[in-house]
Parts: C-alpha cells; sequence; structure tokens
C-alpha cells in the first residue's frame, strides 16, 4: 500500500510539473485559487513546475530504489516549505480563509503525505 500510494503521488507531482512547463497559462486558470494570488506570470509558473517535476521524480525513484530516500525527504522538504508559504501568507491576511481551504488537499495533504512517506521506514 505504502509504494502505491508513492507512485500515486509521484504521478500527481510529475503531472502537475508537467502541465505548469507545458502549459503555464491554462494551467493558472485551472487549479482553484491560484489566480486569486496575483497576476499570470508564465516564467514563475514554468519555474514551480520544474520543481513539481524533480518532486515527482524523487518520489517515483524512492518507490523503486530505497537508496533514494534522501532524495523523496528532500522533495517532501520543498512541498513543506511551500504549504508554510500558504500558511504565513493567511496569518499575515494576503489570504482568506477560503484560498487556505481549498488549499487543503493540493497543498497540505500532497505535503503531508510527501513527508509521512520520505521519513517512515520500508516495512
Amino acid at each position: 500500500m505504502r509504494n502505491t500510494l508513492m507512485i500515486v503521488l509521484a504521478l500527481i507531482l510529475a503531472a502537475n510539473g508537467l502541465l505548469m512547463l507545458i502549459a503555464p497559462e491554462p494551467w493558472y486558470h485551472l487549479i482553484p485559487g491560484v489566480s486569486d494570488t496575483g497576476a499570470f506570470n508564465p516564467h514563475f509558473v514554468r519555474d514551480i513546475g520544474c520543481a513539481y517535476l524533480v518532486c515527482g521524480t524523487a518520489f517515483l525513484w524512492f518507490s523503486r530504489d530505497p537508496q533514494a530516500q534522501p532524495a523523496a525527504f528532500i522533495a517532501a522538504i520543498f512541498l513543506l516549505l511551500h504549504a508554510l508559504t500558504h500558511v504565513w501568507d493567511g496569518l499575515a491576511g494576503h489570504e482568506s480563509v477560503e484560498h487556505l481551504i481549498s488549499d487543503i488537499p493540493g497543498v497540505f495533504l500532497l505535503s503531508a503525505l510527501a513527508l509521512w512517506l520520505s521519513i517512515k521506514r520500508q516495512s
């Protein structure tokens, strides 16, 4: 089950990253709440897309090779820091509570899952 979750996470992260790289403007309008955060910046979307693609690749690698655990852990740290940035923006009044709620599945739960998968010992 753990490996299946890791592969699903890897595919979600990599697909998100690829979409951000290939179609940044449709991605910007497709993901709920993103367009509320500021003006569309294709370079910025692609930059973050690179990070998501690397994260997905790290988890796919870890799903096949336990020696890749440090790569998956670093990917999880990026996702956690990204989630904490969203929390900070909410606490600072830059984002609404509704926006934070919409971030739960794609930002907070994915980062928590990534962190858990990257530190849990393999059975």
